[in-house]
């Protein structure tokens, strides 16, 4: 028990003495690491300042030498400018010298000149002082001036020229157009007379009669569905207005038109009109036209007596039969056109089977002209080579309007006996306006002449009368302005056949008794 006691008493008072010792040993080691930590710190700051002056001392060592290169730099670029400005310097400088002795080369030779001039001006004084004694005696002589002597040489020289240029002008036309005149006369004459083929008026409309008023009614059908149909499988317009008993069809295609006259002139006559009637009728006379194609085709070649055509030549010769050309018959005037033309070749002695042949297929392109894009020249040409045509005949359909110069001798009779079938009065028809406007066309050009007081075209524009002034233009003048308007014309219009150009200049002379 009282070793219990001592015990308890002991550590008791051991226990507060360990926790002091325990306390102090604790704070010393803290003071220790405390002061270790504070050393730490201060080797750290110092070597953080060493580092800053370090770099300090670095970058200040690169700023001075960035500085000392810029200058270096600076210092060539002024060095290699002075250099440079004073090469520049250097050439200006002889520049300039050049300059001044070009300046004094010319001085000097201004003063040269004038030194010339002076004297070409003292040597063209006595020159003149001369000339004005000469033409005092020639004026003196002549009795005359000088300006006076010059227009009356040159108003005479040039009378002459212009008599002289109208007299040859007058003789070699009177020369050529007897010969010329008299030849052609004779073979377009003779070709005309034997040839009088017949020209039909053709139009762009057809009329068809009826029986009665109330057939108007019929053909037009419940809502119109009757007349719709014929126009639709004929594609020709129908016109039925107050004209009594008739109806109009109305088309620029002269074969459709004829369909369309045939197939309705059945169906008026059969009496039954509803739309299967009538395309049975359009079909048949379809077939019919057809046929008819192909007799006015075999009939063209038994007139003019080609023979040896390819069949699908035929029946486009036959087309042309509902071809029309300024109101000509293209068939028509394709057989006209052949027979002139074997005429002309007979009188000229040259082969008239191959320019009949040309002839009458110097206008089968028309047959395509409403189904194929292209002049009807050009067809013609692509047709008779498909056909394998001679190759005389190919060029005359080439040249037959001058597209290429004629270079055949039945080329060249193919195109005149086209110009006279075209050009005789009555064969074809043209278009009131343009007729109009080529008239106006032909006085106008007449009238630009100096000395045409006006111009009057006449016989339907086949002449042109113009009224010349006769104080501007005398007679030995009349044949040259004949001859310009004519070549004007030539020129600026088209027209078919010719055109005479007649001058009429009139001299009065009017006076009063008093």
């Amino acid at each position: 028990m009282p070793y219990i006691i001592t015990a308890v008493i002991t550590l008791l008072v051991a226990l507060p003495l360990g926790i002091f010792v325990g306390i102090a040993y604790r704070r010393r080691i803290a003071e220790a690491e405390i002061g270790s930590a504070e050393e730490q710190a201060k080797k750290i700051l110092e070597d953080g300042i060493k580092a800053a002056e370090t770099k300090k001392k670095e970058a200040l060592i690169e700023a001075k030498e960035e500085i000392l290169q810029a200058k270096n730099d600076f210092d060539r670029e002024v060095k290699d400018r002075r250099n440079e400005l004073s090469h520049q310097e250097r050439r200006v400088t002889a520049k300039e010298e050049s300059l001044d002795r070009k300046s004094d080369n010319l001085e000097k030779k201004e003063e040269q000149l004038a030194k010339k001039i002076r004297e070409n001006e003292e040597l063209n004084e006595s020159i003149k002082k001369l000339v004005a004694k000469e033409e005092e005696k020639l004026q003196e002589i002549s009795g005359m001036t000088a300006e006076q002597a010059k227009a009356e040489l040159v108003e005479k020289l040039a009378s002459e020229i212009r008599h002289e240029q109208a007299m040859k002008l007058a003789e070699l036309e009177t020369d050529f157009k007897d010969e010329a005149e008299r030849r052609a006369r004779d073979i377009i004459s003779l070709a005309i007379q034997r040839c009088a083929a017949d020209h039909v008026a053709e139009t762009t409309v057809s009329v068809v009669p009826l029986p009665s008023e109330d057939m108007k009614g019929r053909i037009i059908g419940r809502e119109g569905r009757n007349i719709r149909t014929i126009e639709t499988l004929t594609g020709v317009d129908l016109i039925i207005d107050d004209t009594p008993e008739a109806i109009t069809l109305s088309g620029f295609d002269p074969g459709r038109r004829e369909v369309a006259r045939i197939a309705l002139e059945k169906l008026i006559s059969d009496g039954r009109i509803h739309p299967t009637r009538i395309e049975e009728m359009v079909e048949k006379a379809k077939r019919e036209v057809d046929t008819a194609i192909k007799q006015a085709g075999e009939q063209a070649t038994f007139e003019t007596g080609v023979h040896g055509l390819s069949p699908e030549l035929i029946k486009l010769l036959g087309r042309l039969k509902y071809r029309t050309s300024y109101g000509q018959n293209v068939l028509k005037h394709s057989i006209e056109v052949s027979m002139l033309s074997g005429i002309i070749a007979d009188e000229l002695g040259v082969d008239s089977t191959l320019a009949k042949r040309a002839g009458l297929l110097h206008d089968i392109g028309k047959a395509l002209t409403q189904e194929v894009e292209g002049s009807h020249v050009q067809l013609g040409v692509d047709i008779a080579r498909k056909y394998k045509e001679n190759r005389e005949v190919i060029h005359a359909i080439e040249a037959h309007h001058g597209d290429v110069e004629a270079q055949t001798v039945t080329a060249v009779i193919v195109r005149a006996a086209d110009a006279v079938s075209a050009a005789r009065p009555g064969a074809r028809r043209e278009n009131l306006e343009n007729y109009i406007k080529r008239l106006k066309k032909l006085e106008d050009i007449s009238k630009e002449f100096d000395g045409v007081e006006n111009a009057y075209a006449i016989q339907a524009g086949r002449e042109v009368r113009i009224m010349i002034k006769p104080e501007v233009i005398g007679d030995e003048d009349m044949k040259l302005v004949a001859h310009e308007i004519v070549k004007k014309i030539e020129s600026e219009l088209e027209y078919p056949g010719q055109i005479k150009v007649n001058l009429i200049r009139e001299s009065r002379a009017v006076d009063y008794a008093k």
